[in-house]
């Protein structure tokens, strides 16, 4: 995180609880349940992905490039860099600069919304190069893992979009941000995800 994201503390401020997060858990039981029930879909997903690469080494081995690394790499730099401002989003807010939490946020939602736009271009090209899911096993798990994260991903940018209504009309402070916390938490989750499936559908040969 650069230095100009990074909330400044003032004399005072332990006392006061600002920025105090040591000893809990950021967010709230229910999000964590939610990000829990997440990584279990997808623990199952990827094992689908490893039996069936095991299976049909080969037709893995021929698909992966054939996908488009440009598309792939344009989504992970949206996620992890959209997943950055949230977080700056969050130690702003922790430092009581609500201004500077709230325009790190809708910088996230911003990035965010790349994603589904990079993924319709990214399928449209497919379709043009006669990728679809019934174009072999590597492609129907592709398809599965990718449409299953986006779905998650649009869940995510709902989130972004309701926490940031609130966070506009006053509801988080330094001493009060569960809510910006559970999303940032929430959309972490996903971005790892993505990074596996990256790694898996556009990396790994």
């Amino acid at each position: 995180m650069t230095s100009a994201a990074l909330p400044e503390y003032h004399a005072g401020d332990a006392e006061r609880g600002i920025g105090r997060t040591s000893g809990r858990v950021p967010g709230n039981a229910g999000i964590w349940v939610g990000i829990t029930c997440e990584f279990v879909e997808f623990l199952v997903l990827f094992a689908v992905y490893f039996v069936a690469r095991a299976n049909f080494p080969q037709a893995f081995e021929d698909g992966a490039p054939r996908l488009s690394a440009t598309a792939g790499v344009a989504i992970t730099l949206l996620m992890v860099s959209s997943s950055f401002l949230i977080a700056c989003s969050v130690a702003t807010i922790r430092a009581g600069r609500r201004g500077r939490s709230i325009a790190f946020l809708v910088g996230g939602l911003v990035l965010a919304l790349g994603y589904p736009l990079v993924k319709l271009l990214e399928i449209r090209w497919n379709l043009t190069q006669g990728i679809d899911g019934e174009s072999g096993i590597f492609f129907t798990v592709y398809y599965y893992l990718t449409f299953t994260h986006l779905v998650h991903g649009f869940w995510g940018i709902l989130g972004i979009l309701w926490v940031l209504g609130r966070h506009a009309i006053g509801a988080y402070s330094a001493h009060n941000h569960d809510g910006l916390e559970a999303l940032a938490s929430y959309w972490h989750a996903t971005d790892i995800i993505w990074l596996i499936i990256f790694a898996l559908c556009y990396v790994l040969p």
